[in-house]
């Protein structure tokens, strides 16, 4: 078996994409044999969290440890370097299709309580392609008798064929950027001036809010390069934060290949700070949609 479990393709037109069973994710999509996102090999483990789903919180929580309902609770530490529990605790679980049309899958895990996280909570995503592009509709249901702390987000890094991200223009209408400390937890807000600007050499990793919405309540922010081709990549209401990573940590042909634009339910350490944590109640549902445009 493949070290990323079974592969589940769809396609529409022209445009594909490939979801894996380890982790629920996104490896691959195109649009004509031409990549959108930086994917990788189906026997390869997944690098720097690419396309994967990132729940029940996003980033990162400090020491892996919170209070939630008065009691206390701690989480191993899946990046020891800096002390924290990372990116959620579904990423490396296998995920089942329980629906697969030749545009779609809906893919399923169901996570149990467990020491740290005792809360059950069943995730499903909905993944498709279409004249759209591809667009993924996220659930997440509580089992449990008790309320349950919740965020979710998705680390696609996002491509426009055959341009450098230096010579890539990144379009990021926020307004505000956290201020991390060297364990890239945040230690305040700062203003950002709703920028519109080529990448260039710069390095970026941080979490950005106060996102401009359009009139459906999207976000959306884009990769273009000079004569109008692009990428973008939008998200609904649920998604009030972004991620956006120069992937410079990379020490192989990866570094700075592509941009990682993250969609977040919540920003860093919520489940410290509570700042847009969800609370889901027994058999609440959370929903959140998001998806992929390229510009040819």
């Amino acid at each position: 078996m493949a070290l990323s479990g079974e592969q589940w393709s769809i396609s529409y037109a022209g445009r594909e994409a490939v979801i894996v069973e380890v982790g629920g994710g996104l490896r691959s999509f195109t649009v004509d044999g031409d990549a959108y996102v930086d994917g990788y090999f189906e026997d390869e483990l997944c690098p720097g969290g690419a396309g994967q789903v990132l729940a029940p919180w996003p980033n990162r929580l400090g020491d892996g440890a919170y209070e939630f309902g008065g009691k206390k609770y701690q989480l191993p530490l899946s990046e020891p370097a800096n002390r924290n529990a990372s990116h959620g605790l579904v990423r490396w679980l296998r995920w089942q299709a329980v629906d697969h049309d030749p545009d779609s899958v809906t893919v399923e895990c169901a996570l149990p309580a467990q020491p740290g996280y005792p809360f059950p909570i069943v995730l499903r995503t909905r993944w498709s392609v279409g004249p759209y592009g591809l667009r993924a509709v996220h659930t997440a249901v509580n089992l449990g008798a008790s309320p349950a702390p919740f965020g979710l987000g998705v680390h696609p890094y996002l491509k426009v064929p055959g341009t450098p991200i230096a010579d890539l223009t990144l379009d990021l209408p926020a307004k505000l950027r956290l201020k991390t400390d060297e364990r890239k937890l945040p230690v305040g807000d700062e203003p950002y001036a709703n920028a519109s600007a080529k990448i260039g050499d710069t390095v970026i990793d941080a979490a950005f809010g106060d996102l401009a919405r359009d009139a459906d309540g999207n976000i959306a922010i884009a990769l273009s390069t000079g004569d109008g081709r692009g990428v973008t990549l939008w998200a609904d209401e649920s998604f009030p934060w972004a991620q956006i990573y120069t992937a410079d940590a990379f020490g192989d042909e990866r570094k700075r290949r592509a941009v990682a634009i993250e969609p977040m339910s919540c920003p860093p350490d919520a489940f410290r700070t509570g700042r847009d944590l969800v609370t889901l109640a027994p058999g609440e549902i959370w929903s959140g949609t998001w998806g992929i445009k390229p510009r040819r």
